[in-house]
Order: structure tokens, then C-alpha cells, then sequence
């Protein structure tokens, strides 16, 4: 260590003799470049990657990518909707581009053209077929995530796209589309790529091409079309579902200014002509020719799937022309059952009559059976707001034991007011003072009506009970249901005096069936691609958990007499069960208009519907006189739920159901203002001192006879 240290030493010492004899050797250092440099280099280098590698590939690309012929584009391919069997079909959607005849562009009017390039593409004729400023939003959006970039498509890369590469979210699909749109513009004239484009293009109503778009529209050729209709039906290209008029006339009217304000910045039009324009009117869709291949009642079920697929991301376009398997919950064997149960027991009624039948499958959501008529593009009345009549005292009921009122409760079943109305049941019937399920079982409206007015919040609660279990917050042609005029409902509500359809009284129904575990009600079970890519899986579907479990379990006991009280529909072998029936009157007529049965097993909860389409009384033709839930409604009910539960084990409710002793009895009926509860028979009640039920939801002693006979000494 000392010879390192005296080394060290000896070398400063020189170093410093050197430099104080002035003849030191200069230290030369490493100049550093300056920090720009390096920034000038890293940014080259950047550009380099960024527009001299793409240069590179695109030009490569270029040179050994093929342009297909019209010949050579696979056509769209046919879906298919099958029972939950997954072979039985129940319905064919043919889109129209199969038996498209292509037009000419020569037959294209250069108004409706023009229309096509104001509202897509403005300068198709001076650009190469692409957009690089539509690519680089494009690009900054993938690498984003920012959707609303947008695709920056010419109308050469929309028809690219549609018959070549198809739409994935993608640079590598966005880069074949560019390199592929740039040769065709080279390789096709002008009018070709816009012939070509006008014949692809979707447009909405199942319309494929412009003259098909011309007919679903307008009911005429594209040759006919006016300057007002033309934007019209290229207004729709860009959102073809969202953009028809006749169900968003806003939006659409919207978009057809900016086309028609489009025009005249093309020349095609004069800006007197654009002022004196006026939107005009389009058919009605369901005039326009049907491309779904459905017999019967299986054509609503196809509405009802294709409503569900749109509201899960699946497109109409999708549908019609991505040849999907489309599994629905649909069990053929009880669609079947319910199809020949509903046309037999109507085939001795008037064609003015109707019905309607919904079944779910309590433990998953899935309608297994569904009737709504027997037109495929018919009125469906199993998806109809209709009055449910006394069906609903069972969700007023549930709204009442959830708030600690049991079914052996008492209430009076005299007259009482109601608003400005005085509520009595049926021909005078009464129980006196009796128990909330011998209320429910005789179906009185007076003890209803008194138990909603005593929950915490009164006709409000019986609501959003009925929304909790399955009622929907709107329907066809209702917008916000069981409300008046979108505040609180009348204590009618409990009478059935708001709309609901049997669609959301069979998931009510299968909600309490399955000790209120909710599952939504759901047509469809899987979708699939011809390449087997699952896009909709709903066999794993998870319930909420809506109402207390005893909740559930309580109302169900009460409505387990009821099917045999009501003419003995009581299910083949003794099956268990919980009903309830209903009726609507006719305004003031002193008829029915609605007649209903709801009833369940463990497995299986089904809503029946009978009505008239005509607005005329319901009459019943087999036991005769006005038409009640207890007679042909429970007829169809009984009939449908012993054919499909024939093979199923006998399952029993785990709360049990309670018992009944006394004769059959009619149903209940709620009248416009009065909320009469209307009978067939008088009933012969229980012996007051015989237990006929379990949890509190059997026959109890009338409390006024008993007080009657303390005061008289008896």
C-alpha cells in the first residue's frame, strides 16, 4: 500500500513541477454535443417510424393486394332463430340483398346521387378513395380508445369495407381498407364505385340498395324519388335504425337539413329550392314487405328476439346478414302446448275474441312458451298493456307482508271510499272482517283497497313492488307505467286499473315463484357466428334477490287454494300451485273486457289473457253469460300447465302452499271507478272454527258474527 501511495504521490508531485515550469501538457477533454442535436435525431427517428415505415408498407401492400370483382364478394348469409333445442326453427331472417336486383347507375336519378354524396362523402369524385385526415382520427382513436374519433370512411372505403373487409375495430383492417379503396379508385371509374356502393349499402327496413331503400320508404322505384325523398333515404345511411323517421322523426329530420343544406353547396340545388323544401312523410314499416320466414305466433317471437339482440349490441344489420345462430329460451314441447291449447279453446269464440299466453321458467328468466296471436306481423297482445284486473292484489299483498303486515291480518270488507268513489265488491259480497288471505282467495276489493291505503306509502308502494318483481317501467305505447299522468297512482292500482302485459304478470308471477329472486324475462339463450364465435351468452345469467325470501313464501301460500276454488282447476295428480284470477269491466256497461289467470308451479309460472279486439263485451259461449279469469282464461291455464309439466317431477313450493276446503268460486273484477269485484258463484265458506291454511294464511272466525253473538248473549 505505501508503494501505491508514494506513486500517487510521485505522479502529482511532477505534475505539479510540470505545471509550475509552465510546460504542463494540456488535459484534453471530450467535447459533448449540444442537447438539440439529439432531440433533431430522436424526432427523424420518430418520423421515420411514422410515415416512412408506412410509406414502405403501404406501397408494398399496394403492389401485391388483389382487387376483388363484384363476383368474387361472398354474398350475406341467412340467420336462423331455433327453440332452445338448438334445431327446432322457429323462424328464417332472408335478408332482402338476397333477392336484390341491382340497378343501374344510369336509373339513379342525380338528385337522390347527389343526396347519397352531400350527406357521406362531398368530394367522392376529386378524392382518391380514401381520406388521410379521416385515417389519422381513425388511428388516434384505436390507439386511444376514443370511439368518437370516428372512421373517417369515403364512400370507396364504406363500400370496401362492407364487401371486402368487413368492420372490425382495427389499424390492420383500417390499413387493407385504405390500400385497397386507393387501387380501386385507379382500377374502377368513378360511377362504378358509386354503382357498386348505391347496391351494398344498408339503409334500415331491411333495405339493401337504393331502389330496395325506395320501396321500404316510399313505396315506390328510385327513379321516381323526388330531391326530398332521395335525402331522405340518404340521410338513413349513417344510422339506419336510429334514422328512420317513422320512429325518430327529430334526429332524422335533423340529418336530412344537413343533406339538403349539402346540396345546395354541391350545386345541385338552388337555395329557393332548398327553402321551399319540406320533409316528407314515409310509409308505415310494417307495410313494407316482410323478409322473415315465421308461421304464426313465432313471427312476434322473432320481434321479441330482435328487439332483445338490438338492445344487447347485436345490429338488425348483424342479424341480416351475418348468418347467425340465434338459440332462444323457447322449449318446443310447451310452445307447442301452449299453441294448441290457445287456438282450441278460441276456435268456438268469435274472431273478435283474443287471447294471449306468456310461461317463464321461474329459476332462470326464460320464456319458454309465448302466444301473443296468430298473425307473425299481426297486433302481439302477449306483449299489450292491458288492465290486469284483480291479478294485482297479489303484488299489493307483497308490498304489504315486506312491510310487516302479515296474511293473517285482518281487514273489513264493507264499502269503502276511495278517492272521490265508494268501492264495493260484486253483488254485495263480503267476509265481514276476515283474514288478507281469505281476502285474496274470495278476491274482495274493499279489503284491497283498505290494505293500500294503510302501507307507509300508500298506491306508491304497490307500484314499486310491481316494478321490483317484474313489471316493466314502460311498454309499448306507455312510457312511464303505473303512474297517473306520471305521479303517484290511484289506489285503483291494486284493482288492476293500470296497464300492464301478460309478458310482466308471468315474470311477477315467476319472481315470487322463486322466493323473489328476480331473473329479467329473456327470449334469447346464445348467439353465434357461422364460425362459432359466441357474441350472447345468457345461459349464466345471475337473479337479484328483490324481496325477502318469507315475503314470497307468504303470498304464494295465500294463493295456493285458489286454483281450485276458482270452478276446480286444481292441476292433474295435485300438482301445488298458486293462482290468481282477474277481470276488467267495460267501462260503465256493467261487462268484462279483460279476463285473466296467473298461476304457477315451482317450475313453470304462466299468465293467460282473453279479451275482445273490438272494444265489445266478453262473452263466455261455454258456460255463458259475461266472461270471468275462473272459466275459459283458468281452462286454458290448466290445460297448457298439465300438457307441459306432464313428463316434469312434482315439485312443491318450499314455502308451502295453503289449504282449501271450501267449493269453487269465481274471480274478481275491477271496474272503472267502483272496483267491483264480480262472482259466478256464492262461495261456501269454511266452518270458522277449521284450520284450512298454514302461516297465517288460512280462513279465520268473522270477527263481526263472533261480536254479535257476545252482545246477544250467545
Amino acid at each position: 500500500m505505501s508503494n501505491d501511495y508514494s506513486s500517487n504521490e510521485d505522479k502529482n508531485g511532477v505534475d505539479a513541477a510540470a505545471g509550475n515550469s509552465g510546460h504542463s501538457r494540456r488535459v484534453r477533454t471530450r467535447r459533448r454535443r449540444p442537447q438539440w442535436r439529439r432531440v433533431i435525431a430522436t424526432v427523424c427517428s420518430v418520423l421515420a417510424v411514422l410515415i416512412i415505415v408506412p410509406l414502405v408498407a403501404f406501397f408494398a401492400a399496394y403492389a401485391v393486394t388483389k382487387v376483388p370483382q363484384p363476383e368474387e364478394l361472398q354474398n350475406n348469409q341467412i340467420s336462423n332463430i331455433f327453440a332452445s333445442d338448438g334445431t327446432t326453427e322457429l323462424a328464417r331472417i332472408v335478408p332482402p340483398e338476397g333477392n336484390r336486383e341491382n340497378i343501374d347507375i344510369a336509373d339513379v336519378p342525380e338528385h337522390v346521387r347527389n343526396a347519397v354524396l352531400s350527406a357521406e362523402d362531398r368530394d367522392f369524385y376529386t378524392n382518391p378513395g380514401f381520406s388521410i385526415t379521416g385515417f389519422g382520427r381513425a388511428a388516434i382513436g384505436q390507439l386511444t380508445g376514443d370511439d368518437s374519433a370516428g372512421g373517417g370512411s369515403t364512400i370507396t372505403q364504406q363500400y370496401v369495407k362492407n364487401a371486402v373487409v368487413g368492420d372490425e375495430r382495427s389499424l390492420i383492417r383500417k390499413g387493407k381498407e385504405l390500400v385497397i379503396s386507393a387501387k380501386m379508385s385507379r382500377e374502377w371509374t368513378k360511377d362504378e364505385i358509386l354503382e357498386a356502393y348505391l347496391n351494398t349499402i344498408y339503409f334500415g327496413r331491411n333495405a339493401y340498395g337504393i331502389n330496395a331503400a325506395a320501396k321500404a320508404y316510399f313505396n315506390k322505384e328510385v327513379k321516381d324519388l323526388t330531391v326530398e325523398e332521395g335525402a331522405v333515404i340518404a340521410a338513413t345511411i349513417q344510422r339506419p335504425s336510429q334514422l328512420d323517421p317513422w320512429t325518430n322523426r327529430t334526429e332524422a329530420e335533423e340529418r336530412w337539413n344537413y343533406v339538403m343544406d349539402g346540396l345546395v353547396s354541391l350545386g345541385s340545388i338552388d337555395q329557393a329550392t332548398r327553402d321551399a323544401a319540406v320533409f316528407p312523410e314515409v310509409v308505415d314499416p310494417a307495410l313494407t314487405q316482410e323478409t322473415s320466414v315465421a308461421e304464426g305466433t313465432n313471427g312476434l317471437i322473432k320481434t321479441q328476439v330482435l328487439n332483445e339482440l338490438e338492445a344487447n349490441g347485436i345490429s338488425e344489420e348483424a342479424v341480416n346478414t351475418g348468418g347467425l345462430k340465434i338459440t332462444t329460451t323457447i322449449d318446443a314441447a310447451k310452445q307447442q302446448a301452449m299453441v294448441d291449447t290457445v287456438t282450441s279453446k278460441l276456435s268456438v269464440y268469435d274472431e273478435s275474441v283474443r287471447a294471449a299466453g306468456v310461461a317463464i321458467d321461474p329459476k332462470t328468466g326464460g320464456v319458454v312458451a309465448y302466444y301473443g296471436g296468430d298473425d307473425p306481423n299481426g297486433y302481439d297482445w302477449a306483449n299489450a298493456g292491458l288492465q290486469t284486473g284483480s291479478t294485482f292484489k297479489i303484488i299489493t299483498l307483497a308490498a304489504a307482508v315486506e312491510q310487516g303486515i302479515p296474511t293473517s291480518a285482518l281487514y273489513d270488507s264493507s264499502p269503502v271510499v276511495s278517492g272521490d268513489s265508494t268501492v264495493t265488491n260484486d253483488s254485495g259480497e263480503t267476509c265481514g272482517t276476515c283474514s288478507l288471505a281469505q281476502a285474496l282467495k274470495m278476491s274482495l276489493n274493499t279489503s284491497f283497497v283498505r290494505l293500500t291505503q294503510s302501507l307507509d306509502n300508500g298506491a306508491q308502494d304497490v307500484a314499486d313492488m310491481a316494478h321490483r318483481l317484474g313489471v316493466a317501467t314502460s311498454i309499448p305505447g306507455i312510457e312511464q307505467t303505473l303512474t297517473e299522468n306520471g305521479g303517484t297512482p290511484y289506489e285503483g292500482i291494486t284493482l288492476g286499473q293500470y296497464q300492464s302485459r301478460p309478458l310482466d304478470m308471468a315474470s311477477v308471477l315467476a319472481t315470487l315463484s322463486n322466493r323473489g329472486m328476480y331473473f329479467p324475462a329473456h327470449f334469447v339463450l346464445k348467439v353465434e357466428t357461422q364460425s362459432g364465435e359466441v357474441l350472447m351468452d345468457n345461459s349464466g345469467m345471475e337473479g337479484t334477490q328483490v324481496i325477502n325470501p318469507d315475503t314470497a313464501d307468504a303470498v304464494i301460500s295465500a294463493m295456493g287454494p285458489i286454483a281450485a276454488y276458482s270452478n276446480g282447476h286444481t292441476l292433474a295428480g295435485g300438482r301445488q300451485s298458486a293462482a290468481k284470477t282477474g277481470t276488467a269491466q267495460l267501462g260503465e256497461t256493467g261487462a268484462n273486457k279483460d279476463a285473466w289467470m296467473i298461476g304457477s308451479t315451482p317450475q313453470l309460472a304462466t299468465a293467460i289473457w282473453m279479451g275482445n279486439v273490438d272494444n265489445q263485451p266478453l262473452i263466455d259461449v261455454t258456460y255463458g253469460g259475461s266472461m270471468y279469469g275462473s272459466r275459459t282464461p283458468a281452462d286454458i291455464w290448466k290445460t297448457f300447465m298439465d300438457t307441459a309439466l306432464a313428463d316434469a317431477p312434482v315439485e312443491n313450493f318450499p314455502g308451502g302452499v295453503a289449504s282449501d276446503t271450501s267449493s269453487s268460486y269465481g274471480s274478481g273484477t275491477s271496474g272503472t271507478g267502483t272496483g267491483e269485484d264480480a262472482t259466478e258463484d256464492t262461495p261456501e265458506e269454511s266452518s270458522p272454527d277449521q284450520d284450512t291454511g298454514t302461516g297465517g294464511g288460512g280462513d279465520l272466525p268473522d270477527v263481526g258474527d263472533i261480536l254479535n253473538d257476545f252482545l246477544n248473549g250467545q
